[in-house]
């Protein structure tokens, strides 16, 4: 995959914390920050199908009433 640069800015506590972490897991800044956003975009994708799961237990009979008759689609 291509990569691409970003540039941010942190307070220092901050910059020296990702250094910290990522040294301690024998990986770069770079490769931490990187794995971060990935694992938030994960839990964002979780946190989704969670919410669309919870609407869909609470709109169920709903939904049942107004198309649990018809045959023209998937169920």
């Amino acid at each position: 995959m291509a990569k691409t640069q970003l540039n941010v800015r942190v307070d220092e506590a901050t910059a020296e914390t990702a250094r910290e972490r990522a040294s301690q897991r024998g990986i770069s800044v770079n490769r931490y920050i990187e794995e971060l956003v990935q694992q938030d975009e994960g839990e964002n994708g979780r946190a989704f199908v969670q919410a669309a799961a919870d609407f869909m237990r609470r709109y169920e009979q709903v939904f049942e009433e107004e198309f649990g008759g018809r045959s023209d689609g998937p169920r």
